[in-house]
This record gives C-alpha cells, sequence and structure tokens, in this order.
C-alpha cells in the first residue's frame, strides 16, 4: 500500500502517468522543456502494465491543493508498495533478476458495476490470472489474492509465497485484479473522469466483485465445486483479503491479511504511531542517522528563503525540473520524507524491486550517508543527497532525479487518491520529537475540503468502522494477521491474538509484508518461522472446510489448530501469541514437534 500522509504538494498531473509516477530520467533521454540541471558524468558501477486511470482527465472543483492534503493522500497510497562533487553517483552495485514466475492464464468475467442497486445493469470486465498446473483437481484449495490498488500482473509476480506453497498444498492459485485498477476499468478511458463514474470504486464493491468471481469458478471450473477458498492479500490487499472472510464467511474458509493496517481509521491507533516506527527503522540502523534527517528539515527550509539557495538546492538534488519558489522547496520536502517512508517499506534482507531497484537492508546502507547531524547546512543535505541517490539511482541508470516520482508505475495513484478521499481516512500526524519529521497536525477538516475541491465529494471518516468493526471483531473466524516489526504499517495491525482463531504473527526483522514474498536464502529464521505457522493455518482451514463439506464433525479441525501451535512452541521468540499464563503452561507441557 502506498506511503501514508506528507508527501505530494501538488495533485497528479493529468499528463503523467496515470499512476502519479513520472519517469526518472534516464541516461540519453532529454530533460523537460526549460528544465535546467548539472551535468551528469556516468559515475563507477558499484556493486518489472499499466495502473488504472488511464484516459479522459479529471473535472475538478477549483483551488490547488495544499501541501498537507497531496501529502496526505500521496503517503496514504501504496499505499498499498523503491560521488564526485556535481556528478550524479551510481548506487554501490546493481541488482539481480527477477526471480523467474510460474505461467498463468490471464481471463476476464463480466461484472456487475454495481452489486448493490438494481436501477442500472452496467457491467465491465473484471481480469483475473489463473494458474493450475500443481492444483489438485478434486476439490482442492483455491488461493485467491485479493488484488489492491494496482496492476495484479505486479502484485502476481510480486507474492511468490503463493507459488512457493501451491504444490505443496495442491492449490489453484487465483489473482484477482481490483476494479479501477490496471484493466478492470469499469467505464473505460471515462473511469477517472468524474466522481460520477467513481462512485463505484469501493472496498465493498470490490469484495462483491471477488465473491461473485469464485462463485464463476467454482461453478464453471471440472472438480472445483466444493473447493475450499483461502484469501490472501498483502497492505490493502491484506485488509480487503480480511475483510472478506468477515463479510463472505460462506465463500472463503479462511484469509491471510498480511500488513494489513484495519485499524489505522478514526482513534484506533495514535496518529503518529506509523511515522514514529520509520524513525525507529533509522535509528536502528546508524550512528546519527534520523538526527540527521531531522536536522535536514531546517537546512532545506534555511537555504529555500533566497533564490540562490534554491538554485544550489536545485544542483545538489541533482532534480529534473529546478525549484523556483517555496511551494517546491515544500515538495522537495515531502518528497524526501515519502522516500524515507518508502525505504521502511522496503527494507528486505536481500536485494529486490518492489517499489525500486535496492540492495539488501536499504537503510542500513542509507545511513552509512547520515552518520553526522552536526555538519554544517550544506555538508548535511549533500550526505542527504547521497543517500537518496542509493534509493533511486541503485540502478545507476537516472540522469536526474524527477520529484513526482516515488515508487513503481504499476500502484494506481489516482485510484488511491479517489479512495482515501472517500473511505479509506486513516490519520497521520508528525510532532518532530517523536519522530524525525517536520511537525504535522492531523487536520481532518482541511483534508475534507480539498477532497471536495478536487473530486467534489467528502470523505466519511467512520464508515470504515461502521461497516467492517474496528476493534470489535472478536465474533469472525479463521484470519491470520501478519505484520513486520519494521513496517510502519504495523502500527494499525492487529498485533496480538484476539481469539484462538484470529491470530497475530509478528515477525520482528520483517518489512512490508516480507512473508508473502519468494523463499529466499537470506530470509531471517522469523519470516520462515511465520511462513510455516501460515501453512499450517491454511491446512488447518482447509480440512475443517472439506470435513464440514462431508457433514463431519470439526474435531480434526481442532486437532490441526493445536497442532500449529504446538508445532510453533519453540519458536515463540519469532512469532507473538498473546496468550495467558494458564494457557502457556498447558501449551509447554506439551511434547515438542
Amino acid at each position: 500500500m502506498p506511503a501514508p500522509p506528507r508527501l505530494r504538494v501538488t495533485p497528479p498531473r493529468w499528463n503523467e502517468s496515470p499512476s502519479g509516477r513520472a519517469v526518472v530520467r534516464r541516461r540519453g533521454t532529454a530533460p523537460a522543456a526549460g528544465s535546467r540541471r548539472p551535468p551528469l558524468p556516468a559515475g563507477p558501477a558499484r556493486g518489472s502494465p499499466r495502473a488504472g486511470g488511464r484516459g479522459g482527465a479529471i473535472k475538478r472543483r477549483g483551488g490547488g491543493w495544499t501541501p498537507f492534503l497531496s501529502a496526505m493522500l500521496r503517503l496514504l497510497l501504496v499505499l498499498l508498495f523503491l560521488q564526485a562533487p556535481g556528478a550524479l553517483p551510481v548506487s554501490p552495485c546493481r541488482r539481480g533478476g527477477a526471480p523467474p514466475v510460474a505461467p498463468y492464464l490471464t481471463r476476464y468475467l463480466t461484472q456487475q458495476i454495481d452489486h448493490f442497486g438494481f436501477d442500472e445493469n452496467l457491467t465491465f470486465q473484471q481480469r483475473y490470472l489463473v494458474a493450475d498446473q500443481h492444483w489438485k483437481k478434486n476439490n482442492g484449495p483455491i488461493l485467491f489474492y485479493t488484488g489492491n490498488e494496482g496492476d495484479i500482473t505486479w502484485f502476481c509476480n510480486n507474492t511468490g509465497f503463493m507459488w512457493d506453497v501451491a504444490e505443496e498444498l495442491k492449490a489453484m492459485l487465483v489473482f484477482a485484479e481490483h476494479r479501477y485498477y490496471g484493466e478492470s476499468l469499469p467505464f473505460g478511458n471515462e473511469s477517472f473522469s468524474d466522481s460520477k463514474h467513481l462512485n463505484y470504486l469501493t472496498s465493498e464493491q470490490a469484495l462483491a466483485d471477488f465473491a461473485v468471481l469464485i462463485e464463476y469458478l467454482k461453478a464453471t471450473i471440472a472438480g472445483a465445486r466444493y473447493s475450499p477458498v483461502i484469501a490472501i492479500g498483502g497492505s490493502y490487499g491484506g485488509m480487503l483479503a480480511a475483510w472478506f472472510r468477515m463479510k463472505y464467511p460462506h465463500v472463503v474458509a479462511g484469509a491471510l491479511a498480511a500488513s494489513a493496517p484495519i485499524w489505522q481509521f478514526g482513534d484506533l491507533v495514535p496518529c503518529g504511531a506509523y511515522f514514529s516506527i520509520v524513525t525507529n527503522d533509522f535509528k536502528k540502523s546508524g550512528m546519527g542517522c534520523s538526527e540527521s534527517i531531522r536536522n535536514s528539515w531546517k537546512a532545506i527550509n534555511h537555504l529555500s528563503s533566497t533564490d540562490a539557495g534554491l538554485q544550489w538546492l536545485s544542483n545538489t538534488f541533482h532534480l529534473c525540473s529546478p525549484l523556483k519558489n517555496l511551494q517546491d522547496a515544500a515538495m522537495l520536502k515531502n518528497w524526501l520524507s515519502e522516500t524515507w517512508v518508502n525505504l521502511a517499506m522496503v527494507n528486505y534482507p536481500y536485494k529486490a524491486d518492489f517499489l525500486q531497484p535496492l540492495p539488501a537492508w536499504p537503510i542500513q546502507e542509507v545511513c552509512k550517508f547520515l552518520k553526522d547531524p552536526t555538519l554544517s547546512d550544506k555538508l548535511l543535505l549533500q550526505n542527504v543527497f547521497q543517500a537518496v541517490n542509493l534509493y533511486y539511482n541503485y540502478s545507476g541508470e537516472a540522469s536526474c532525479l524527477d520529484m513526482s516520482e516515488t515508487a513503481t508505475k504499476n500502484l494506481g495513484q489516482l485510484g488511491w487518491y479517489y479512495q482515501a478521499c472517500t473511505e479509506m481516512v486513516m490519520p497521520m500526524c508528525t510532532d518532530g520529537v517523536n519522530d524525525m519529521f517536520e511537525p504535522q497536525k492531523w487536520d481532518f477538516d482541511a483534508f475534507s475540503d480539498q477532497c471536495y475541491r478536487f473530486w467534489g465529494v467528502r470523505p466519511r471518516p467512520s464508515w470504515i468502522l461502521s461497516m467492517y468493526g474496528g476493534k470489535n471483531i472478536s465474533s469472525y473466524s479463521n484470519i491470520v494477521f501478519s505484520n513486520g516489526g519494521l513496517d510502519p504499517w504495523s502500527a494499525g495491525g492487529v498485533t496480538q491474538n484476539i481469539t484462538d482463531s484470529l491470530v497475530a504473527i509478528v515477525i520482528p526483522d520483517g518489512a512490508h509484508h516480507l512473508d508473502l514474498r519468494s523463499r529466499n536464502p537470506l530470509d531471517p529464521k522469523s519470516v520462515q518461522q511465520a511462513r510455516a505457522l501460515e501453512i499450517c493455518y491454511m491446512k488447518q482451514w482447509i480440512e475443517k472446510a472439506r470435513h464440514m463439506m462431508m457433514d463431519y464433525t470439526s474435531s480434526l479441525a481442532y486437532a490441526w489448530s493445536l497442532a500449529c501451535v504446538i508445532n510453533d512452541w519453540n519458536l515463540k521468540v519469532y512469532v507473538s501469541y498473546s496468550l495467558g499464563n494458564a494457557e502457556a503452561k498447558r501449551m509447554n507441557d506439551f511434547p515438542k514437534a
């Protein structure tokens, strides 16, 4: 899921990619007309479809966007997904190739645009991907990815966990695209033209799409009629997976909700918790690192007060477009803030190409440039540039840095902006004391006003709580919530068990849904253990669903549940359980597996 509030001071330009990400300029390409940038001699080398919203211009209601709202909306997205003076240095080393992905079939299903009204009968084509190489054709299980805010092929290629376990579970894999993203555009090029066409972009409509798709698959695929279905998703997709199990328990037997901040709404969690986690990630990765970033804001404020200072900042950060005024300087700070946030989300233990091509443990690498927070303004900001350049130029191909780019093109930022302005209202704030960012309060009224000026709609901050229950979810069952200790989105996630079937798994060394990525020799032990436990619960749900279909008792399912805990009892350092003392003693009395 895209990062949360702070980052963008202008709305997405309608002539840039619909994802909101303009391209980093590569060597040999021309800069934008009128832009100025210093010469960029090549440094020594040391060391993967389109998103929703293509087409039609947005009809918005007057007025520009304040830094607060634009930052809020951009950071809320991810939401859902990384030497010589005057030269743009190449980052320490190039990334390795992406692991091969098993083949899949691309298919489309005709869906109702409005599942909950009867006045109109408009339809659209929803894209979904199917891989059945390992599926046991006599009612073998289906692992169903609940697509989130982007192109489904990108999520398919970045959810290696499902491919890794398909053979073991003899499962069919289905990746369903979320309406208004990728190719699943209800009104084609007019889908983003105005709020009337966007009215059907809601989580409720998306969940109904998923339910209809599963029913269709079971009715049309031979041998799938009684296949147990498990919903799997990460970030916003993880939220959808959990909500899918809550709202459609007859359709899915269980859900794995990875890095799913289902409690990042209302006052369920402190608004500053997200940015505190980001700060702690940097603080733990190098002496003086978070302090250097905290001091950088004043340095930028000081230098941006003059035209000469703005020119110096433009040259030092090798910006594709120069800074011309204080609003541009605010945009620079927002861009830097989002960079630090994204680094926290993708702080993986190996080279990866999720939001950007990055080295292993990228925050540690970034912090090597940010050791001395007491430096003068210019020396400090030169080091900040070296740090952000690692994020944007690790591949060594950038000739200048574009502040409109922070993440992959495959995330549909335009759609997420609308969702953030309607039902996905996630309060965020900073205080500059418990975090390394400039202070910024959560101002819902200003947020609402800007949403109205841009989209002609106002957000409903309590709707998600009314729809999905907030923290009052103990009546639900068969959901595993996994969260990484390094992931800022864990601030709004479920990190303690609620019941014996609403289970929390905490991965201390994990960033954003690390457990959904492919197995890697460099995986920390904690994520290996988490995946083993997740597989164990999925086997439990599959067996329980099968026996319920056969009108058997659920005693075997209880045995599976017990086995999952017993088999993982030695892993309690890595997996978080909120067991009472008496229960813990009883569990410890069982023989070790």
